[in-house]
C-alpha cells in the first residue's frame, strides 16, 4: 500500500490549494481516507476524512473552509481549502487503514503567509 501527496505550497491568507492524495495497493471504493497536519511543536492533528460511501468529517477548525472529496476512478482523494490562515501552516499527511494497519503518505507542506 503506498499514499502520496502532493500539492502544497505557498499561498497568502486567504488563499486556495488542493491537495492530492494518491493510493495504491487497496480497494479504494471502499477504503476511508483522511488527512491530518502537522505544525512545528504540535502534535499531529485530524483535519478531515471521507468513508468509502462519501461521508465526510472535518475538524471544527477547519469547517466551512475545507472539502474533502474522493474520485473512486482515479484512487485519489483531495482536500480543497479555501481562505487559508497562517494558523494553517502545517505539514498535511494522508492516512488510510487497510487489514486494521494504518498506512501513511509522506506529507506536503503548506505554508501560509500572513
Amino acid at each position: 500500500v503506498q499514499l502520496q501527496a502532493s500539492g502544497g505550497g505557498l499561498v497568502h491568507a486567504g488563499g486556495s490549494l488542493t491537495l492530492s492524495c494518491a493510493v495504491t495497493g487497496m480497494m479504494f471504493s471502499s477504503a476511508t481516507v483522511r488527512w491530518y497536519r502537522q505544525s512545528p511543536g504540535k502534535e499531529r492533528e485530524f483535519v478531515a476524512s471521507i468513508a468509502g460511501d462519501f461521508r465526510t468529517n472535518y475538524a471544527d477548525s477547519v469547517k466551512g473552509r475545507f472539502t474533502i472529496s474522493r474520485d473512486n476512478v482515479r484512487d485519489t482523494a483531495y482536500l480543497q481549502m479555501n481562505s487559508l490562515k497562517p494558523e494553517d501552516t502545517a505539514v498535511y499527511y494522508c492516512a488510510s487503514r487497510k487489514n486494521e494497519y494504518d498506512y501513511w503518505g509522506q506529507g506536503t507542506q503548506v505554508t501560509v503567509s500572513s
